[in-house]
């Protein structure tokens, strides 16, 4: 699998935002688990939705996304105590998907790097389970979307 894209310094992320590490995140081998950087960029990703009126749709229509893929290139553990700011943007946008890029960054780590991802997600008709074309609506949300 390739490295996702180096680029990440000059991008202008549509959300950031601060994470608790928690105790409970940490596995046995004494640093957070992979499985929780996931988390933390779904949690990015829930607030660029809720920004961009992706939740109000769903509501609205029964439509909304489903996560395709995803891609997590882990730079350096982290460990508790700490804060993550996890950033995310729409990177690509196709008929009914779309790629969103992630950059997480530790404070006990003088703020650099601990990992870099990627998603492709898919709207769907959660009704017919079929993907759908991505609304103008939604589109100009997603490329708009300034913090």
């Amino acid at each position: 699998m390739a490295a996702i894209e180096s680029d990440i310094g000059e991008l202008d992320w549509a959300v950031s935002t601060d994470i608790t590490v928690n105790w409970g995140d940490m596995d046995s081998l004494g640093h957070v688990n992979h499985s929780v950087f996931a988390k933390w960029m779904e949690t990015a990703r829930m607030r660029f939705f809720s920004k961009i009126g992706m939740m109000d749709l769903y509501e609205s229509s029964n439509i909304g996304p489903i996560l395709a893929r995803i891609q997590v290139d882990y730079k350096a553990p982290v460990l508790f105590p700490d804060v993550v700011n996890c950033k995310t943007l729409v990177s690509k946008i196709g008929r009914s998907s779309f790629d969103m890029r992630y950059v997480i960054h530790s404070s006990n780590q003088k703020n650099d790097i601990v990992a870099v991802g990627k998603v492709v997600c898919v709207l769907i008709d959660y009704k017919s389970g079929k993907p759908v074309e991505i609304p103008d609506t939604l589109r100009r949300s997603m490329l708009g979307i300034e913090e």
